[in-house]
């Protein structure tokens, strides 16, 4: 299957660098200039990858990964932007990007950053959800019909919380996700001070998975930003 990858920048002298870079390690590149024609893109193309400029005309590219994420298009994103301060940086990767370089950068790095989230779309095909309400990540297997979460063919028991936030880590491996976003989706309601709330839950599991898995910690934080499954 074909690896395409969406370009989205207001400025085509960066669209044709990045262009002549990737085109030459063999990718099918698409360019949009805009906000509203990336979504147009992302929709009709389908692209394996987006690259995103977060300063565009339209709809600037924080509010195009939102909207992507919000209506459950889980393509990985790699931001761009001139902005080198952290609260930049957090606020793309909560928005739901996948990785964040700042301009000037060079076309080199990104094409090894593109290399390193395609590798890792590799790597989370082999833990896609069996079914949807099965998903399985190296020896955990979350079975949200039966409600069961086994670890090496063990059952691990679970309070429902709990469960409900591995169910949604495991089934995106290597994502990073807010605690607003765990507990919006799990509680169903709005992330007001939820960050405590979700670290006790977070806390919990990890210790539990943790001695199941004879000491391997396999959720991981990311200081700032949120928490994501690895094995």
């Amino acid at each position: 299957m074909t690896t395409s990858i969406l370009i989205a920048d207001d400025d085509k002298e960066i669209v044709d660098l990045v262009k002549l870079y990737l085109q030459n390690e063999g990718y099918t590149i698409y360019q949009a200039y805009d906000g509203a024609e990336v979504w147009r893109l992302v929709q009709e193309k389908q692209p394996t990858l987006v690259i995103l400029d977060i300063m565009m005309p339209e709809m600037n590219g924080l509010e195009v990964c939102r909207l992507m994420r919000d209506n459950g298009i889980l393509t990985p994103i790699l931001m761009l932007s001139a902005k080198a301060e952290d609260n930049d940086k957090i606020m793309g990767l909560l928005t739901g990007a996948d990785d964040y370089m700042v301009k000037p950068f060079n076309p080199l790095e990104l094409s090894v950053r593109v290399k390193a989230i395609l590798r890792r779309m590799q790597q989370m095909s082999q833990a896609e959800p069996v079914s949807q309400d099965k998903v399985i990540i190296g020896p955990i297997v979350v079975d949200r019909g039966l409600h069961v979460v086994t670890v090496g063919g063990k059952e691990l028991h679970l309070t429902t919380s709990e469960f409900d936030i591995l169910f949604l880590l495991a089934s995106e491996p290597g994502r990073v996700f807010s605690s607003e976003y765990i507990f919006e989706k799990i509680w169903q309601e709005k992330a007001l001070g939820a960050s405590k709330t979700v670290m006790v839950h977070i806390s919990n599991l990890r210790d539990k998975l943790r001695e199941a898995m004879g000491g391997e910690n396999v959720i991981k934080t990311i200081w700032g930003v949120g928490y994501k499954i690895e094995i």
